[in-house]
């Protein structure tokens, strides 16, 4: 029997809605200010642009229904977010933006309901931003999360937070923090960890500097962060004590996925772009498209387009079905992080000098682009769990093929 992959007629809706909407209102924004959020008003054009994406319904089609989103699953977001990603303030409008969108997916599984409808309630209908505090400084989580320092100790009522964290994206300007922090064992151990979720004007929390990174389409930058006797009451505690690691993977494998979906539609406006002109340049005697090196190049991006999408379609639908979907994820991440460079590299020297230029999009396209190969755990953090896990199973089927055999 053959695999389904159309999309019902709502979703179908969803994606054509985005396209246009993308295409036709917020491309020139982007252009405009060469994708810099900042230079084009930060939390002013976020308001703005989502008053726009409201009135041609294209906004939150990730959010619960209840909350007024769209409330569509992994695999249905993928087009639409592809669509809305195809210009870098496309996801600011559309508010699937990271980290709000990883956020509203968390809060909406783990959350209790007071907890909605003080914290997802507001951010889904997006009347305020967030930020998601985990990463610190040497020695501190970073890739690996166990490494955590920032802690969490019991006080009367509640609890009292001390730690400081960087690259929080978003941080300036966040209504409100979910933050990571120890509350029990040490840095290092495998669990122990605990969410918190903290107004950003509970005294004791300092956004301090923006760390300059290559990215500019981020609204709230990088920022360093501290917590300095930030008093949380227990109602704020979200989900179990001691289970933030594991409420962290509810957030990160679909928060991976769709990054690779706003990135893959980000890579495709630079291919379509190069490929037009290539179309129509001139040299050597004939159009750049009809030289064969330079279709090596449009062929090999249909190939890193094609692919990134069939992994991601195997992923969302594992997360669809419940699954941690932990090896799925981690392969479409690990791909998709560099076959999107790779297609906006290629789109670049096709396009030559133009290419790096600001008279189009490309340049500003690979600076985008390039961090996602750190963001969201490195790619050689991802293929040192692929290995280890198919490693795991080997061993396991050799042990129970024969029992003598010792791991």
């Amino acid at each position: 029997m053959a695999i389904d992959l159309t999309y019902d007629p709502d979703v179908r809706g969803w994606i054509d809605r985005t396209r246009t909407f993308t295409r036709e209102h917020v491309l020139a924004i982007e252009d405009k200010f060469l994708g810099d959020a900042t230079a084009a008003g930060g939390d002013d054009l976020r308001r703005e642009l989502q008053s726009a994406a409201r009135e041609a319904n294209v906004f939150a089609p990730h959010a619960p229904v209840e909350y007024g989103g769209g409330g569509l699953s992994m695999s249905d977001r993928s087009p639409v977010f592809e669509e809305a990603g195809y210009s870098l303030f496309g996801p600011i409008a559309c508010g699937i933006g990271a980290p709000d969108e990883g956020n509203v997916h968390l809060l909406a599984h783990v959350a209790s309901g007071p907890q909605k409808e003080q914290f997802l309630a507001p951010l889904a209908r997006g009347e305020v931003r967030s930020a998601f505090a985990m990463t610190e400084p040497a020695p501190g989580a970073g890739s690996d999360p166990s490494a955590l320092t920032t802690v969490a100790t019991r006080t009367g009522g509640g609890w009292t937070v001390d730690g400081r964290k960087w690259f929080i994206t978003g941080a300036d300007g966040a209504a409100f923090f979910i933050v990571m922090a120890r509350t029990s064992g040490a840095p290092g151990d495998r669990g122990g960890a605990t969410m918190f979720l903290v107004p950003a004007d509970t005294p004791g929390i300092t956004v301090g500097r923006h760390i300059g990174t290559l990215d500019r389409a981020m609204i709230g930058g990088h920022c360093e962060v501290t917590f300095d006797g930030v008093f949380v009451p227990e109602e704020n505690v979200l989900g179990a004590v001691d289970e933030g690691f594991t409420y962290a993977q509810v957030r990160l494998g679909p928060a991976r996925m769709t990054h690779v979906m706003r990135w893959l539609g980000a890579a495709r406006r630079g291919h379509d772009v190069a490929v037009a002109r290539v179309a129509e340049r001139e040299g050597f005697g004939q159009r750049l498209g009809d030289l064969g090196m330079v279709q090596k190049m449009i062929a090999d991006n249909e190939i890193d387009i094609a692919a990134t999408r069939a992994l991601l379609t195997q992923a969302c639908f594992e997360l669809d079905r419940g699954n941690p979907a932990s090896n799925e994820t981690s392969i479409a991440k690990t791909f998709a992080a560099e076959a999107v460079f790779r297609i906006v590299d290629r789109g670049m020297q096709m396009c030559g000098g133009m290419g790096v230029s600001d008279d189009l999009p490309l340049a500003r396209l690979s600076r985008e682009v390039r961090p996602f190969r750190v963001y969201d755990g490195p790619s050689e953090v991802h293929r040192w769990a692929i290995a280890k896990r198919a490693v795991g199973a080997a061993r396991r089927a050799a042990a129970a093929a024969s029992p003598a055999v010792q791991s």
